[in-house]
């Protein structure tokens, strides 16, 4: 009779680590699925906003601008809620410069702003490619 239920509480404690396993991996996922839907979002917005501020500046803006100013908003603020410190601060410095960035009209100074712009976006992006392999 001892050795069924020591059998039954070994069993039991299996299945209670294999439950705990499984629901901590599923969460690990989980997160690592909503950094990565938050980090194409901001990425591909600030994209395409650095490809409309290419001829335009962002203040004779219309509602295309406009959408995709909120959508990198959003998934910057998905950023804050999911990713580290180092992450956050890259995708703010990468908000604010695209928010400063004025089309190059043929303008050396305004050309190497934009590639500034974009090696700071490559930046962002290996970083946040570096914290969604760790988690």
């Amino acid at each position: 009779m001892l050795s069924v239920a020591i059998g039954a509480a070994i069993g039991l404690v299996g299945v209670l680590f294999g439950s705990w396993f499984t629901a901590r991996r599923q969460d690990h996922m989980w997160l690592r699925e909503q950094k990565l839907k938050a980090g194409i979002g901001f990425n591909t917005a600030v994209v395409q906003l650095l490809d409309y501020l290419k001829e335009a500046q962002l203040s004779d803006d219309g509602p295309g601008a406009n959408e995709l100013a909120n959508r990198m908003q959003e998934a910057r603020s998905a950023l804050y809620l999911l990713c580290a410190g180092d992450t956050v601060d890259l995708a703010d410095a990468l908000a604010r410069r695209v928010w400063s960035t004025r089309p190059a009209d043929g303008r050396d100074d305004r050309r190497a702003e934009f590639r500034e712009t974009l090696d700071l976006l490559h930046r962002f992006t290996r970083q946040l490619r570096q914290e969604i392999a760790r988690s």
